[in-house]
């Protein structure tokens, strides 16, 4: 088995003690920076799947998570210096009146190893505060908003709309459990993503196209 399979399982099963140290010798081994970083890509996108079918649950979705975050920071100095993490600054926070960040934070670290900086607003955003957090940044390129309640829904609109109206030019993705991609389209965002793997794919896409 080679070295990155190993660094898949341990990602996969949340073997967050061990996966640094498989990293690390995946690329004393001679593998790629980007090809063990699309491995855990991968493997977040299976955890992903078994949580979307019931398989698994948010706990092991954390625990996964946090095995990805460990394989990250060996990989983040050398990512740095390949340019391959200049593709700007992204904004992301869960809308005004929804306090869910499980799904933000994965979104935020899956958006994060393809190659973004991330601003995390948090919870309870108000609508103007993710212009104002554009505002104030370098280079910002994506705004993420996420919405994980009927109820929110309403503010996720508002916040497109607020971010649409002041800056025409930004990119909006939005995701939560409850968004399709036709009220996507609807509210005006440029993107939706039903979980966090495919959220990371499409930041690239949005961004580089």
């Amino acid at each position: 088995m080679s070295k990155i399979e190993d660094v898949k399982v341990l990602v996969e099963t949340g073997k967050s003690k061990k996966v640094a140290a498989a990293v690390q010798e995946a690329l004393d081994a001679g593998d790629k920076v980007a090809d063990i970083l699309e491995a855990m890509i991968a493997s977040m996108g299976v955890v992903g799947d078994k949580f979307s079918t019931g398989e698994i649950f948010v706990p092991e979705m954390l625990i996964a998570a946090k095995a990805m975050s460990k394989g990250l920071e060996v990989l983040k100095p050398l990512m740095a210096g390949d340019g391959s993490s200049s593709l700007g600054t992204c904004i992301i926070g869960t809308v005004a009146g929804d306090l869910h960040d499980i799904g933000k934070n994965l979104v935020s670290m899956m958006i994060e190893s393809a190659g973004f900086d991330m601003v995390d607003l948090g919870v309870d955003v108000p609508a103007e505060k993710f212009v104002t957090a554009v505002k104030e940044n370098e280079h910002v390129v994506l705004v993420a908003c996420s919405g994980l309640l009927t109820t929110t829904m309403p503010a996720l609109k508002e916040a497109v709309q607020t971010i649409k109206a002041a800056l025409p030019e930004m990119k909006v993705i939005v995701g939560g459990a409850p968004v399709t991609p036709e009220y996507a389209t609807e509210i005006g965002a440029d993107g939706y993503a039903p979980d966090a793997g495919s959220a990371a794919v499409k930041a690239k896409e949005l961004v580089t196209a």
